[in-house]
């Protein structure tokens, strides 16, 4: 059985959804945030960055929640989280996916973070995040998801970052991006997932 180790209100909940979506069970390893919301020292021993998510199965130890999604996909031979193989609709799929945190992530954070602070975003930041947010709102076309109404692994991987988001009310300016998140929400895999770990934000 895959070990799980899932600090508290964070990218751990994304493979718990999965694992949801796919019927499989983990044994779970909570940690829970320290007084600065910082990640316990405990992770350190499990990962030397003290990453979370971070996986263990059958001797191999897997980090980065991307690589943890499509490393569940295949063990279990799903299909049904992204576009058939080789076709146009698969590449977008794959950009989209990686894109939430080697781009996306990093621009939203610049807002999130101050916001955790009681603060307002730097005017440069905002208006970064509104950029990226109204690329979002051209991606999900009809929607109510990215890719209509089957949900994706690009779905999933993205749902923390507008947790955060929507925690902040940095969304309002973007209803389609609002609309987005509350469709993820109705998900069932999220809900067994918050469920069972905990929402993804932390609570006010």
């Amino acid at each position: 059985m895959i070990t799980l180790h899932a600090l508290k209100f964070s990218r751990a909940t994304r493979v718990l959804w999965l694992l949801e979506d796919l019927g499989q069970t983990c044994k779970r390893v909570d940690y829970d945030r320290t007084s600065k919301f910082r990640a316990p020292e405990e992770l350190s021993e499990v990962h030397p960055l003290g990453k979370s998510p971070v996986i263990e199965d059958r001797g191999e130890m897997i980090a980065e929640s991307a690589t943890i999604l499509r490393y569940l996909a295949a063990k279990y031979g799903d299909e049904s989280h992204q576009p058939p193989r080789g076709t146009p609709a698969f590449w977008r799929h794959e950009a989209l996916f990686d894109y939430v945190e080697s781009t996306f992530a990093g621009v939203a954070m610049q807002s999130i973070m101050p916001a955790f602070q009681g603060k307002d975003a730097p005017d440069q930041a905002k208006a970064a995040l509104d950029k990226h947010l109204a690329y979002i709102s051209s991606e999900l076309g009809d929607g109510p998801l990215l890719f209509g109404e089957r949900l994706m692994l690009a779905d999933i991987q993205i749902s923390y970052i507008l947790s955060l988001l929507a925690k902040f009310d940095l969304l309002a300016e973007h209803p389609k991006v609002s609309a987005y998140w509350q469709a993820l929400q109705t998900q069932p895999g999220y809900i067994a997932a918050t469920d069972a770990a905990g929402p993804m934000a932390p609570p006010n």
